[in-house]
C-alpha cells in the first residue's frame, strides 16, 4: 500500500516514513502544501496523511482543493490543533479522520488500516480467500493451516492482491502501490515477487490461488 505524508516537521516526517516503511508501506513525502498538492494529483495513493499548518499552501486549503478536484483518496489529518472546532472544520472540509499530536504510532497504524479497510469495502482485518488467511494487523499469513513466511515486499504484494480479490491487477498498478516515486526499481521485479509468492502460496497439493493472465496482469482468486 502506498501513502503520502505531507508534514513540514522534518524530524517527525522522517520518523513516520521510517516506521511506515517498516510496516511494508511505500511512502512518499512532502514538506509543504505546494509539493503535497502536486504529488497528490500525480499519483494514486491509498491514504494521505496531512498536517494542517503547512507553508505555501495550508493543509485545510489543500484538502479543499483536492476534494473540489474530485480526489477520493482517504485523508487523515495530523495536527497539534485539538479543539473540537478544528476537528469539526477539518472533517467538514473533506477529511476522513483526524488525529491530534502527539500520538502513539500504534494508533496511527490502526487508523490507517481502518481507512484501508473502508477503501476496499471490508470490515474484517483478517482477509480470507479459500484456505488462505491474511491478518492485516499482524501481517501473519496462513495457508491450509500452516504459517507462510514472507518478506516485506512479498507481503505487501499479497495484501494488495487480496484486497483486489478476483480482479485482474496490472503490473503497472502493482508497481504504483508497492513503490514510492523515488524508487528506481524496474517493474520487471514484480515478476520476481509474483514467482516467489506463487511458490509459497500455490504449494503442491493445494488449489492454485495466484494466477497470471497473459498480457493483462495477475489475480488472486479461489478456484
Amino acid at each position: 500500500m502506498r501513502l503520502l505524508i505531507i508534514e513540514d516537521n522534518r524530524t517527525l516526517l522522517k520518523s513516520l516514513k521510517k516506521g511506515l516503511q517498516e510496516e511494508s508501506f511505500a511512502v512518499d513525502t512532502a514538506e509543504d502544501g505546494e509539493e503535497g498538492l502536486f504529488l497528490a494529483q500525480a499519483n494514486d495513493y491509498d491514504v494521505i496523511l496531512l498536517d494542517l499548518m503547512l507553508p505555501k499552501i495550508d493543509g485545510r486549503t489543500l484538502l479543499q482543493k483536492l476534494r473540489v478536484q474530485g480526489l477520493k483518496t482517504h485523508i487523515l489529518i495530523l495536527t497539534a490543533r485539538d479543539a473540537a472546532e478544528d476537528k469539526i472544520e477539518g472533517l467538514n472540509a473533506g477529511a476522513d479522520d483526524y488525529l491530534t499530536k502527539p500520538f502513539r504510532f500504534e494508533e496511527l497504524l490502526a487508523r490507517i488500516r481502518a481507512l484501508l479497510r473502508r477503501k476496499y469495502g471490508t470490515k474484517n482485518p483478517c482477509l480470507t480467500i479459500d484456505d488462505l488467511k491474511i491478518d492485516t494487523a499482524t501481517h501473519a499469513v496462513v495457508r491450509a493451516g500452516l504459517p507462510v513466511a514472507l518478506q516485506p515486499k512479498e507481503y505487501a504484494l499479497l495484501e494488495f492482491l487480496a484486497h483486489r480479490e478476483g480482479e485482474i491487477v496490472s503490473r503497472t498498478e502493482i508497481w504504483e502501490h508497492l513503490y514510492d516515486w523515488q524508487d528506481d526499481t524496474t517493474s520487471n521485479l514484480i515478476d520476481v515477487f509474483i514467482s516467489r509468492l506463487r511458490k509459497k502460496i500455490n504449494r503442491p497439493g493445494l488449489r492454485p490461488l495466484i494466477q497470471t493472465v497473459r498480457g493483462a496482469g495477475y489475480l488472486l482468486k479461489a478456484e
